[in-house]
């Protein structure tokens, strides 16, 4: 009880910088996963503890290392002596810059060497596992990242992500109605009404039975968002099959049509939504060069927080974003762009209504895997009409419009994630 006390008081006071336990491999495990984590070096001595040093490396009682900066090491020290723990606590060394592994007893010197080996031995199991599972080329490729330089997640913003510029719109009172379109299996919608609504829009959850029997028309809506998530259980093309589902219904496909056609209307399509409306592109004005999203070339569902840079165009919902860097969240098993031939990704390209690429971390455009998690070509993700009016993408912006939904984002960011700024384009840009 004391030791979790110590714990929460540090990390409250934002003075823990890194914490593991070693029930799964004893402290050795502990300390190299730790360094596996931060790409970084240890110089570790293990002469404070009790025991031999085969028990003390390879032990998986209760027991933790805490990291934490050396400023704090004398409060840590106070602190965990008013706690009754001064006994527990032993000083054994530190993350260093570099690759190197070292660990000591004392004058002797136990182990020495490279983060890079240590941690392909650690993963190769794993990844003969990959190999035979999924795409072998896609695990070779995630195995061989372990010996690369990684700077690690980033943003860059080329806008204040606290500036909520619809905050006028929405001082009004005006509402305007958005669909929040959803189909069988479909398990985004409630963030994405979430993010819509602190946009200030009325939200409308409308599943595709109500626009089959007439209970809800797309005529009385601004913006239409078909959301992410499982339709049809997600296998076979499923955001196809959900397309066809209306392009078959000619009633359906002429109020879709219809709306699209209206230059007062919005469209979204986020993940399984994008491959739906992807299929609809012949409805769509502007948007005869979006490709087909099939299988994702690692051949398994990717669920991770990518990389994305907003590229420049037309897109209504990026509007001030280009040029801008930062997380999203990935959840798709067929996701990767498809175009017939090189000539249709060229005219695509030339069109400019490629909207979002994935990044590797370094800020290269992701051709490998995972930083590409769906094997799309130059890293497409998201795309736009060529009136900017249609929308879709891949990643799930309704996942992270908030900071705390991060794993990492960067301390100076507030309340508001950096895709908010997407939500609020959207109201702006109704006015």
């Amino acid at each position: 009880k004391a030791f979790f006390q110590l714990v929460q008081e540090f990390l409250h006071n934002g003075e823990l910088l890194a914490y593991h336990d070693r029930s799964d491999g004893g402290l050795a495990v502990a300390l190299l996963e730790m360094a596996f984590a931060g790409h970084c070096g240890l110089n570790i001595d293990l002469a404070e503890l009790p025991g031999d040093p085969l028990s003390s490396l390879f032990s998986e009682e209760a027991g933790a290392v805490v990291q934490v900066p050396r400023a704090s090491l004398a409060r840590l020290r106070a602190r965990a002596g008013e706690l009754g723990l001064a006994q527990c606590l032993c000083v054994i060394g530190e993350a260093v810059a570099g690759q190197v592994v070292d660990i000591f007893d004392g004058e002797t010197r136990l182990l020495t060497d490279s983060r890079q080996r240590l941690q392909q031995l650690w993963a190769r199991t794993s990844y003969e596992i990959q190999a035979l599972r999924d795409h072998p080329d896609c695990a070779r490729e995630e195995y061989e990242r372990i010996t690369a330089s990684d700077p690690g997640l980033s943003a860059q913003l080329a806008f204040d992500p606290s500036d909520d510029i619809c905050a006028p719109y929405i001082a009004t009172g005006a509402r305007p109605a958005v669909a929040i379109l959803r189909e069988q299996g479909v398990n985004g919608h409630v963030e994405m009404a979430a993010a819509f609504h602190r946009a200030g829009f009325a939200a409308f959850d409308v599943h595709m039975s109500d626009l089959h029997t007439g209970r809800h028309d797309l005529a009385q809506f601004k913006g239409l968002v078909a959301c992410g998530g499982f339709s049809y259980g997600d296998v076979l093309g499923a955001g196809e099959g959900w397309a066809k589902s209306l392009l078959f219904n000619e009633r359906l496909r002429d109020s879709f049509s219809a709306f699209f056609a209206r230059d007062d209307s919005f469209t979204l399509g986020v993940c399984n939504g994008c491959q739906m409306v992807s299929t609809l592109k012949d409805l769509i004005p502007g948007a005869g060069h979006w490709p087909r999203f099939v299988r994702n070339r690692s051949e398994q569902f990717e669920s991770r927080l990518a990389m994305a840079r907003v590229e420049p165009g037309p897109s209504i919902l990026l509007a001030g974003m280009a040029g801008s860097h930062l997380p999203i969240a990935v959840a798709h098993g067929e996701g990767r762009a498809y175009f017939a031939d090189a000539a249709a990704q060229e005219a695509c390209e030339a069109s400019g209504v490629v909207a979002m690429r994935f990044l590797d971390n370094d800020l290269s455009v992701a051709g490998t895997y995972p930083a590409n998690p769906n094997g799309s070509p130059g890293g497409i993700t998201g795309l736009t009409s060529e009136d900017g009016r249609a929308t879709i993408m891949m990643p799930h912006p309704e996942r992270v419009f908030r900071t705390v939904q991060y794993s990492w984002a960067p301390p100076q960011w507030g309340e508001d994630g950096g895709w908010m700024r997407l939500f609020r384009n959207a109201r702006h840009w109704l006015g």
